[in-house]
């Protein structure tokens, strides 16, 4: 358990005192784990923060099995250059050992410029068998000073290696359309994270047009690739699949196309909106993985 104390900058008497403990229930040695312990009450006067320790405990050792990697990292298009959030999109994997782990929990710790932590958001996935491989997905209001994040993952008998994965810069909307909602769903609708060979499922999405604007004809497309735990090899193309339309006017708009997959694998899914001249009119939509059994 860590203790905070406040202070401001006029007198030694606290103006508050909170408790907090790390993200990690475990930390393996000589590593590090992040931690956010905030002041029950806001106060402009504070300053100054000293920490301390109440106790520290030695656990059972546990060892370094688990692996996480990354499949993509989208930030939604601001709308405007001072908003304080913005929305990520965070896919990947995690992959477990040569044992059935439990309390299986992966963390994105977000860091600022001056490498400060200033949030952390978790993944709770509990029991992971044997060498299993788990897709990872978060969707989630970040903080808009956020410059990057420290991933990975702790059971209740293994960890993995941190992985700093660095923020790509926010777009401000200058496109004539926003893509959103991935999703894919069965023949009847049903919204999927697995699904099977062979089956057909629907890759839906909606593009929202920006600005009034007279008829302008678009090709939607839908491109999917299989992951790679190693982010050395290229990810090989499964599928690509497009159609036409029109937008008249301003609005929103549904795309779907029928997809088969062919064999097993984690798979993602990118989504790009082109007009008649082959220019993108929106931002890549956001990415979004699928599991094929």
């Amino acid at each position: 358990v860590i203790q905070a104390t406040f202070f401001d900058s006029f007198n030694s008497n606290p103006l508050d005192v909170s408790e907090g403990k790390t993200v990690l229930n475990v930390i393996p040695p000589n590593s590090k784990s992040p931690f956010i312990i905030r002041s029950e009450n806001p106060n402009p006067n504070i300053s100054e923060v000293q920490l301390s320790i109440l106790n520290f405990d030695t656990s059972k050792s546990i060892q370094n099995k688990l692996f996480v990697s990354v499949n993509g990292v989208f930030l939604d298009p601001m709308f405007d250059f001072y908003d304080s959030t913005y929305t990520l999109s965070f896919s990947g994997e995690l992959q477990n050992g040569s044992a059935l782990i439990q309390e299986t929990a992966v963390h994105l710790a977000f860091y600022d410029v001056f490498d400060r932590i200033i949030q952390v958001s978790t993944i709770e996935i509990g029991d992971v068998d044997i060498n299993e491989k788990i897709p990872l997905e978060l969707t989630e209001k970040i903080n808009s000073s956020a410059v990057g994040f420290l991933l990975f993952s702790e059971s209740d008998t293994f960890y993995s290696t941190t992985v700093n994965v660095k923020l790509p810069p926010p777009q401000i909307i200058t496109k004539l359309a926003t893509i959103s909602d991935v999703i894919v769903t069965s023949t009847l609708g049903k919204t999927l994270s697995e699904i099977k060979v062979g089956s057909t499922v629907k890759i839906e999405s909606k593009t929202l047009l920006q600005f009034d604007t007279n008829e302008i004809t678009y090709t939607y497309y839908v491109q999917i690739k299989e992951s790679h735990s190693n982010l050395d090899v290229s990810s090989d193309l499964e599928y690509i699949g497009n159609f036409d339309d029109q937008f008249i006017g301003n609005g929103v708009k549904l795309q779907s196309l029928d997809w088969i997959p062919e064999k097993k694998g984690l798979f993602f899914i990118e989504t790009f909106l082109w007009d008649g001249n082959n220019v993108p009119i929106a931002a890549k939509g956001p990415l979004v993985s699928i599991l094929v059994n």
